[in-house]
């Protein structure tokens, strides 16, 4: 089982499951998890394996069917995912998988199967993977925070993205694992998906996560696109206010259509 932190309990509030960034780890999340565990929601968030506090894996795995066993481990039949990036990824993929498992999908700049790599994206993982395998781990992890921020991020969350990067890189080159539990499925399978979505997207992001975040509003048949002129690939650590405030809004709509 992967680590993870749970508050509330079946049948409070809603049942959110929290799913983070691969640049980042479930501390991400801080921010919205103080304001909907005040709201009285039942919250669960995890570590993907290799990140946070949860070990790599030695044998092949998949992350989506990590979070399914994580929602039967706290007693959720069905939940709201809220997915960030490689997280949002994951949530459409549970989706797919196992769609009465899903009441509603935010997905903060997620990434899409299909969708290829910008030249920025190679550019940077490029440089990642030279100055970790030379040993400066350090600097990787600033690279990807300034890589992934937007312009208005504070020193503070500067801080915290480097810090959890630079946390996993230290999980990931001590196991040396092979291992990773990304899945796939066709985009197409979206359009069957009966249940309200936000999609969020950020001016400053990089080109592939605008253009996942375009198909998956074409896809998915309830999306609803949140544009944010503002924001980078992390909005969540960007603006944290704004972001507990948009998806509020969006916990309440998915209530009403519970009802």
């Amino acid at each position: 089982m992967i680590t993870y932190d749970t508050t509330g309990a079946p049948g409070s509030g809603q049942n959110i499951v929290l799913l983070h960034s691969t640049v980042c780890d479930r501390r991400m999340w801080d921010a919205q998890w103080e304001t909907l565990a005040a709201a009285g929601h039942h919250l669960v968030r995890g570590d993907f394996r290799g990140y946070g506090n949860s070990p790599c894996a030695d044998a092949p795995y998949s992350d989506a069917e990590d979070v399914l066993d994580l929602m039967d481990a706290v007693g959720m039949d069905r939940a709201v995912l809220v997915g960030a990036s490689y997280g949002g990824r994951t949530a459409l993929e549970i989706a797919v998988r196992a769609p009465g498992r899903v009441s509603g999908l935010a997905l903060l700049c997620a990434g899409l199967p299909g969708v290829p790599d910008s030249p920025e994206m190679t550019r940077f993982e490029e440089r990642e993977v030279e100055l970790v395998e030379r040993g400066d781990v350090e600097e990787g992890a600033l690279l990807t925070a300034r890589t992934f921020l937007g312009p208005e991020a504070d020193e503070a969350a500067l801080t915290s993205v480097a810090a959890m990067q630079e946390h996993a890189y230290g999980i990931q080159l001590a196991s040396g694992t092979e291992h990773w539990g990304d899945g796939d499925y066709d985009p197409g399978a979206l359009t069957a998906l009966d249940v309200p979505a936000l999609v969020v997207s950020g001016a400053h992001d990089l080109p592939e996560f605008l253009e996942a975040a375009d198909r998956q509003t074409a896809l998915l048949p309830l999306a609803r696109r949140e544009h944010l002129p503002w924001a980078g690939h992390l909005p969540g650590l960007e603006r944290p206010d704004e972001i507990t405030a948009l998806l509020t809004g969006f916990l309440a709509e998915t209530a009403r259509r519970t009802d």
